[in-house]
């Protein structure tokens, strides 16, 4: 039986582009010889999955994805969705390698070398994370990778974290940075590991209000664009001493990630 519960399912197009562009960049994704991607949870509509194969396969042409929902009613709406697709007549190509399934959070099928599990777990208790991370991870491939998180309903504000099989890896924040009035706004979306401790004297904390510093110090070089602001910014964190991941060509996609270990809960 699928493990897991029925969460509410809310969908739409296009709300995943930023970790769908992340996964694409993963080097797992890049060098396994099974290009097999699980999208876990994708909703009451089989969108979301069929955009990620698509995006995926400018990587790798031979990715295909298989979409998990454990209501039965959302497994039928998705497999008529991909009977259109399969008649042609949609924005997606028609024999798109992409299936749909019943499953939960023991990912039946062939061990996929990424999970994508996004806007699930925030609907569950913190204190059923580590089981959930622990039963995804021990099906991945070796080197495999779980990412999960959660995003705003347009998917300007995404969180997520990288885990694999040794736990997990590095937390990113992806915003969109038009407007974007302070980094932290990505509190009201960050993974349910950490949502709750974004307190005074967690690290999470902490991170958000350098985060939300050093964005305000470089206000001035928004008359240029808000990109080379947070490039700035971000610069400055690691100037500061966090242990910022990567280097620009990531961070002027308006992310920034650091080490699990760097966010992770106090205690």
């Amino acid at each position: 039986m699928p493990v897991g519960s029925i969460t509410r399912g809310t969908t739409g197009t296009n709300r995943l582009r930023r970790v769908d562009r992340w996964i694409a960049a993963l080097p797992a994704l890049r060098r396994t010889e099974r290009p097999h991607v699980v999208d876990l949870g994708y909703g009451a509509h089989g969108v979301t999955t069929l955009e990620l194969q698509r995006r995926l396969a400018r990587t790798r042409p031979d990715v295909d994805v298989l979409g998990l929902e454990i209501d039965p009613e959302r497994v039928r709406v998705a497999r008529g969705e991909l009977e259109r697709v399969r008649a042609g007549g949609t924005p997606f190509p028609a024999d798109a390698a992409v299936a749909f399934a019943r499953g939960g959070f023991e990912v039946p099928g062939p061990e996929p070398v990424v999970i994508r599990a996004f806007n699930v777990l925030r609907q569950y208790d913190e204190t059923e994370v580590p089981e959930a991370w622990a039963m995804m991870t021990a099906r991945l491939q070796p080197g495999g990778v779980l990412v999960e998180g959660t995003c705003n309903e347009i998917g300007r504000v995404c969180t997520w974290v990288d885990v694999t099989a040794e736990g997990a890896q590095s937390f990113t924040i992806s915003l969109r940075l038009a407007e974007l009035a302070k980094p932290s706004i990505a509190a009201e979306r960050l993974p349910k590991a950490l949502i709750h401790h974004n307190v005074p004297g967690e690290p999470i904390h902490d991170f958000l209000t350098a985060l939300d510093r050093a964005w305000a110090t470089h206000a001035g070089l928004g008359i240029h664009s808000p990109r080379q602001r947070w490039l700035a910014a971000v610069a400055e964190l690691k100037a500061a001493g966090w242990p910022v991941l990567h280097g620009e060509s990531r961070w002027r996609l308006g992310e920034v990630s650091v080490p699990w270990s760097a966010v992770a809960p106090a205690g």
